[in-house]
Formats: structure tokens, C-alpha cells, sequence
């Protein structure tokens, strides 16, 4: 009977790698794979996991399952990482957190709620997004519909064609913003622009949901949270997050769903449904991954560890972005590649055109999306001056 399914085709990030992994040549680049990388090109354990895992080893007692929601000790140290002491503490703002399999979990978790509690039938999306959003949505039962982000160029932000798209938007549909680092263009809106953003979702009584990924490769871990709390004290929202990429557990799934309520009875109702969910879907959390996170944020001397970490990775990616529109500037003097820097995190809308893609692939054994999307992060001193004159070759 199985010989009835259709053939799926393959992922378009997955299997760009799996191709990437085939291909023979010796000094092929890989910029699609959506990980940090060092100078080696390696995607590294963090000394903070590592001394976490070790103090992990030496206390753990049992393998027993975790509550439904997850650890407690750990859903407050994440309430607090991502909403800050002041509104976890505050009388005003009612907050509640589930520790979920990674940010993936999470949001299918928050596009359940939405559609079998809360009875919202449609969610807004950025024009592009990450891909999988799509997926997850639409499994959950939304329909989708998208906001234009970027300006003609490809590169950079156009608020008013989003506000624009915006004005289609109907009351108590739901909306998903990248909080910071979006992905895949690294373009986010500025502070003035978040707050005319949140008067348009208040004035439609949207639900808005803040996927956030990589809260500490913006400015911040204190910072980047700034959207999400500037709006937590405004109203009602769902709140998404993922420590695979600041932590580097991509492997352990760890990350939470939170949400804020204007009432002590709200908060315990929607929690009740987030486990109910939870529970129907995958019953609870997995331990170790969630347990590393917990140490890490509740141990002084290894939280000042992996902030540190943390700042590096962040450092280095704003470096490379310097040093990759400075290459390209000696490569092509009359293109403005001062975009580039602009963005934000490890994705970049490069502005190289699909076909440009393709020949950076099939002639140099460069991998990237077809939209153009690269990972900063997969550029090191050993491949730059190969790809920046790769990029020029096909650009010019």
C-alpha cells in the first residue's frame, strides 16, 4: 500500500547538504547549512555546555520523565533569559513557559493553540521566511498569508510595504515576527519601527507571535530581547524560542514556548492547553538538553562563561561581515555592498540571483540557497578570498 505515496522531493536545506556532503571537490565552501561555524569550519561543543554536561554527570540520579511543561527550574530561568526579572516579577504582566523539543516544537505547539483553542483560522508571515514556517503552520491548520519585508533591491528592509500589506489584516488573526536575525535576509526593523509595528497589531487585536531564534547574535542577549518585552507590557502574545543556535545544542531539540496573559486565570488556562497539547503531540520533553540550559543560566560562573561565548560568536560574525564588504569592494568597486553589514546574525540576503547560485555551485563548488541566502558564518580565512572571487566572477 505504501507504494501509493508520492514521492516527496528533498528538503531544500537538507538536501543541499546531503549534495554538498557528495560533492568530491576539495576546497568546496558550504554556505547553506543554517549552523554556526568557527575558523575550522566545525560547528563546536561550547565550553559552557561542556563544563554543564560534566557537573551533569557527576549529579545525575535517574532517567525518570519530566513533567509535561518540562522542568520547572528550567521554564523560570528561560521566562527570565528571554522576558527579563522585571516583568517575571511583575503583578501587571502574567507570564507562563514550556520547555518544547527546539523552536520547531514550539511553534507548532503555539499554531495548534492558535487554531484549536483560540480559533484563529489565519496566520501572517513574512514574504520570505524561513521555510519550514510554512510547513508547520499549515500542518497545524492556519491559513497562511504573507507581509511583504523586503525593498526592490532584495536587501533591506521596506517597512511601508509592510504596513502596507498589513492593512488586509483582520482581527484576531495572528502574526509571526522574527524577533531578531531574520531569517533568511538578516534584516530587521529598527526600534521606532517596532513601535509603529505594535500600534498596527493593537489596532487589529492581532495575536502576534515572536519566533525567537537568536536572541545574543544581534547586539545583545539583554537587547535582543527588546521587542518582545516592549510588547509583553502592551498585551497578549506567544513567544517561541530556540537554544540551538546560541547554546550550539542543535542536536539536544531544546527550546520553549511562552506565553503572556492579562490575567493570573488566563496564564493558568493557557498553560493547561499548552500541555494538553504538548501532551498529545509528544508527551513531554526530553531531559538532557533542557538540563544543560537550566545549569548553565542558574550557575553563575558558567552563565559569565557562555555570555562570553556568546559575545565571540556574535563579534565574529560582525567581523567577517566586514571583511567579506571589503573584499568584494576591492573585487567590484562600483557595487554597494554596504548591505551586508547592515544585516543582522548568520543569514544574509547576498543579493546574488538564482542563476548566479547555480553557477557558484555547478563551477566552483559553492553552496548556497537559490534565493541567495548565505550563512556568514560558513566564511573563514581560509575560503574568503576564494569565494569573494567566485562572487565576482558570477556577478560580473
Amino acid at each position: 500500500m505504501f507504494e501509493a505515496a508520492p514521492l516527496n522531493p528533498p528538503d531544500a536545506i537538507f538536501g543541499l547538504i546531503e549534495q554538498f556532503k557528495k560533492d568530491p571537490t576539495p576546497n568546496k565552501i558550504n554556505l547553506s547549512v543554517g549552523v554556526y561555524q568557527n575558523e575550522e569550519g566545525v560547528t563546536p561543543n561550547m565550553k559552557s555546555v561542556h563544563l554543564a554536561e560534566e557537573k551533569l554527570l557527576a549529579a545525575e540520579g535517574t532517567k525518570s520523565y519530566l513533567p509535561i511543561d518540562g522542568s520547572p527550574s528550567y521554564r523560570d530561568a528561560v521566562g527570565r533569559l528571554v522576558f527579563g526579572d522585571g516583568l517575571v516579577t511583575s503583578d501587571q504582566t502574567f507570564l507562563t513557559t514550556a520547555q518544547t523539543t527546539g523552536g520547531t516544537a514550539a511553534l507548532r505547539v503555539a499554531g495548534e493553540l492558535l487554531y484549536r483553542v483560540l480559533d484563529v483560522s489565519s496566520i501572517w508571515m513574512s514574504e520570505p521566511t524561513w521555510a519550514n514556517h510554512k510547513n508547520i503552520f499549515t500542518a497545524a491548520g492556519l491559513e497562511l498569508k504573507f507581509y511583504r519585508y523586503l525593498d526592490q533591491a532584495g536587501t533591506g528592509f521596506d517597512f511601508e510595504a509592510m504596513l502596507e500589506s498589513l492593512d488586509a489584516a483582520k482581527e484576531g488573526q495572528a502574526i509571526l515576527l522574527h524577533t531578531v536575525c531574520h531569517n533568511p535576509t538578516g534584516v530587521d526593523p529598527q526600534p521606532e519601527q517596532w513601535n509603529r509595528l505594535f500600534e498596527t497589531i493593537q489596532e487589529k487585536s492581532m495575536i502576534p507571535i515572536f519566533d525567537f531564534a537568536y536572541q545574543g547574535f544581534g547586539e545583545s542577549i539583554e537587547a535582543d530581547a527588546t521587542p518582545i518585552r516592549t510588547f509583553a507590557k502592551l498585551g497578549e502574545c506567544l513567544v517561541c524560542n530556540s537554544f540551538s543556535k546560541n547554546f550550539g545544542l542543535y542536536a539536544e531539540r531544546v527550546g520553549g514556548v511562552s506565553a503572556v496573559s492579562s490575567t493570573q486565570q488566563a496564564s493558568q488556562a493557557i498553560q493547561s492547553q499548552i500541555k494538553k497539547m504538548i501532551r498529545m503531540m509528544y508527551s513531554n520533553p526530553p531531559l538532557h538538553g533542557g538540563a544543560i540550559v537550566d545549569t548553565v543560566l542558574n550557575d553563575q560562573q558558567l552563565r559569565q562563561v557562555w555570555e562570553q561565548e556568546l559575545g565571540e560568536m556574535r563579534q565574529r560574525i560582525a567581523q567577517l561581515r566586514d571583511q567579506f564588504v571589503a573584499a568584494m569592494k576591492e573585487r567590484l568597486p562600483d557595487r554597494d555592498f554596504e548591505y551586508i553589514r547592515r544585516q543582522r546574525g548568520m543569514f544574509s540576503y547576498s543579493g546574488l540571483l538564482k542563476e548566479q547560485v547555480i553557477r557558484l555551485r555547478e563551477e566552483h563548488a559553492i553552496y548556497a540557497l537559490e534565493s541567495g541566502r548565505i550563512n556568514i558564518a560558513g566564511i573563514n580565512h581560509k575560503n574568503i578570498d576564494r569565494l569573494c572571487d567566485a562572487i565576482a566572477q558570477v556577478m560580473s
